[in-house]
């Protein structure tokens, strides 16, 4: 069951299969499925050491079920939890949820997760998938802020998808509905919230790790991290490309 505390607001994590519905985790011919499965739990790992420290949000991790779904997550969160000191270590007992989800169309997911959070009691919903290794709490707390002043706020990728999707007050358009798949997602989406009337806003573009080219702003982004002295953040997915380019070498 959820660990709901007396947070207003919920951050909403949904594992994304490395072959998704609507996308597909594709980093290079040098890289096996095995290489891609790897590098993405370290991507997930990355994710929940971003923002499990927000005394703000309640964090609800949710994820398929498929069998190396579910050992994934399993192992992810046991060495996590071995691994943090602090607050951090502390809310994987307090204040993360985890949920097991059927395996359905991306939409149909998204439309489960919302429909769940808002019926938990959560008066603000933040989405995010697990592609995004390098985005912070400062990403977090403007989509919150931006949230509490809109219907919904929208996080746009490079390739046109989205990042990171908030609702505020409740659930205000069926997700499901959409085909995630289609090249114009974020304006179909967009344009069906101008349909209804409703507010919302929009965060700076950012990128989910999918293709070559995601790479090269991933690692452009941890070389900046360590230049600014920061030996946190992606320092999971810094590990695993070293050890998946320590094989191929």
């Amino acid at each position: 069951m959820p660990k709901k505390t007396n947070k207003e607001a919920v951050l909403a994590i949904c594992v994304q299969e490395t072959v998704e519905d609507g996308s597909e985790m594709k980093l290079g011919d040098e890289f096996t499925s095995e290489d891609t499965f790897f590098i993405h739990q370290a991507f997930l790992a990355d994710t929940l050491v971003n923002l499990l420290g927000m005394n703000s949000f309640d964090v609800h991790l949710f994820y398929g079920d498929s069998p190396g779904t579910i050992k994934a997550v399993k192992t992810i969160l046991k060495y996590l939890k071995d691994k943090l000191k602090g607050k951090k270590a502390s809310a994987i007992d307090t204040r993360l949820a985890v949920s097991e989800l059927p395996q359905e169309r991306w939409g149909v997911k998204m439309d489960r997760i919302f429909k769940q959070c808002f019926a938990d009691g959560y008066n603000y919903v933040l989405f995010i998938g697990s592609r995004t290794p390098t985005l912070g709490e400062k990403h977090v707390k403007m989509a919150y802020k931006m949230l509490k002043q809109s219907d919904a706020v929208f996080g746009p990728t490079v390739q046109g998808r989205y990042y990171l999707l908030g609702m505020s007050g409740k659930y205000h358009v069926d997700l499901s509905r959409f085909d995630w798949r289609a090249p114009k997602i974020y304006s179909e989406v967009t344009d069906c919230f101008k349909e209804k009337d409703l507010s919302w806003a929009e965060l700076e573009m950012w990128y989910a790790v999918e293709h070559p080219e995601d790479l090269e702003f991933l690692v452009r982004d941890i070389n900046q991290y360590r230049l600014e002295g920061d030996e946190i953040s992606a320092r999971e997915t810094e590990m695993a490309l070293r050890r998946v380019m320590e094989r191929q070498a």
